[in-house]
């Protein structure tokens, strides 16, 4: 239900009716409101989903990839993925302060480690410069992001690209 729900969100915003969710997973409406009571429930049950599924990518792609550098590039389009898909999210978790200072918090907490992890296998390796810190990449990606979702003609790709291939060593 929660992929169901997420790929909804990413083509219709989190305002989309509980219906197309129920048809993409292929369940009954009441079955999404006897999980999630609440669209801020299901909102939050997927952001966290989400959340995961990235915290869990980067020690796969580190173990996978054929460099700690190539695999700190696809998490970070792993990462813009997840950036650019949260259509009216912000605004929907504005109106519960706690919850929302709480999920952002668990956010950093669970994917800053990843981040700092991807760049110090990067640099330790030799292949990217050593003093960055993962919040402040993650902010840069986040930043370059801002718009997407409201813009088809804007792709942040190129710039978070330039981004990253700033990090190597010369």
């Amino acid at each position: 239900m929660l992929d169901a729900a997420a790929a909804v969100f990413v083509t219709s915003g989190v305002e989309a009716p509980i219906r197309d969710i129920a048809a993409e997973a292929g369940v009954g409406t009441a079955t999404i409101y006897r999980h999630f009571p609440t669209r801020a429930d299901l909102i939050i049950a997927v952001y966290r989903h989400q959340i995961e599924a990235l915290a869990e990518a980067g020690p796969a792609l580190l173990a996978a990839g054929p460099t700690p550098y190539a695999a700190l590039g696809k998490w970070i389009n792993l990462f813009i993925d997840f950036l650019v898909t949260k259509h009216g999210l912000a605004a929907v978790l504005r109106s519960d302060e706690a919850g929302f200072e709480a999920l952002h918090a668990y956010f950093l907490d669970r994917l800053v480690p990843v981040c700092g992890r991807l760049l110090d296998a990067a640099a330790a390796a030799g292949e990217i410069r050593s003093d960055v810190a993962a919040l402040q990449l993650m902010r840069g990606v986040g930043n370059l992001c801002i718009g997407a979702e409201n813009d088809s003609r804007y792709d942040a790709r190129p710039l978070v690209e330039l981004l990253i291939a700033g990090l190597r060593r010369v």
